[in-house]
């Protein structure tokens, strides 16, 4: 009786033992199988979502080119640079830049400094100055091709923007000046078969005052560092001929007279061998727009002698 129920109970646990194993390896097969199905799932969500992702961040980076903030900071750059340039009263070109405009067009995004976040742009750069105020020659509106950079700011401030390639703006922008206000027309007197306006119309609002640019001058009043009446040179006589040279003949004598009285013996002679340079350069010139950017060189030259900075010309 015993070896026969010893026999029963090893076939029970044979039994369970198998049952057991298959079990396990099924839910190990589920295991893997689900695992498989996931990993695939994530691997094409990566696909679908990595390039919306990319696409998303270069857009970012395109629009700073773009952005009317950078333009801004383009604009305030532009009159910083031309009131250091000019040697003039910050203020005065500030007041002038809130009323200026500047236009871009095709901005372009050249690519990005992956050390400091720099977008890297160009394009086509146009600043209108506003009505009253111009540079010599008579031009309103100064263009360049430029390229300009622009990134976040270190403490968070905002962005940064940084120009180059705009001295055809700076340089001209740098000789600004009041101009006269165009005249008004008269009105013209009806006749007969005209309807008389009625004494309660309304007079035309005055036009709004221009913004005070640095060292106004009128046409009327040209009057250089020099005797007119001795003005032999094409220079000579241009200046003597134009309000907005002359004031800018008057700013260069008195930064010149300054800087001589304070200059020791090697920064006299420079600046006087130079002076006889740049007369002989104005005097080459053939329009206005030359003579305005000589004199401007020549004030930016004289701060370089007496700052230690000047290089003789190669």
């Amino acid at each position: 009786m015993e070896p026969d129920a010893g026999r029963g109970v090893q076939g029970g646990v044979r039994n369970l033992n198998w049952t057991v194993i298959a079990l396990i390896g099924g839910l190990v097969l589920l295991v893997l199988l689900v695992a498989y199905f996931a990993s695939r799932g994530n691997a094409d969500q990566d696909k679908l979502t990595s390039p919306n992702v990319t696409a998303s961040s270069e857009t970012s980076r395109d629009k700073l080119c773009a952005s009317s903030t950078t333009y801004d900071l383009i604009k305030r750059d532009l009159f910083r640079r031309a009131a250091q340039v000019r040697g003039s009263d910050q203020g005065a070109y500030d007041q002038i830049s809130s009323s200026a405009v500047v236009r871009m067009e095709n901005p372009v995004m050249e690519g990005e400094d992956s050390s400091t976040g720099a977008v890297r742009c160009s394009g086509s750069l146009s600043l209108d100055l506003p009505p009253g105020v111009a540079v010599v020659g008579g031009r309103r509106t100064l263009a360049a091709n430029v390229d300009y950079s622009v990134r976040q700011a270190a403490d968070g401030s905002g962005p940064v923007v940084l120009l180059s390639n705009a001295d055809a703006i700076i340089t001209p922008l740098a000789t600004l000046s009041r101009v006269a206000a165009p005249a008004v027309e008269p009105r013209a007197v009806p006749d007969d078969n005209q309807t008389m306006a009625t004494e309660e119309e309304e007079e035309p609002a005055p036009a709004p005052a221009s913004p005070t640019a640095p060292e106004p001058t009128r046409q009327s009043s040209a009057r250089p560092s020099f005797n007119c009446a001795s003005a032999r040179t094409r220079g000579e006589i241009a200046v003597c001929a134009d309000a907005q040279l002359a004031a800018l003949d008057r700013q260069m004598a008195g930064q010149y007279s300054r800087a001589i009285a304070g200059a020791s013996p090697e920064q006299r002679a420079i600046l006087q061998r130079t002076r006889d340079r740049f007369l002989g350069y104005r005097d080459r010139c053939q329009n206005n727009s030359c003579i305005g950017d000589a004199y401007v060189g020549r004030m930016r030259e004289i701060r370089d002698i007496m700052n230690g900075r000047w290089q003789p010309p190669r």
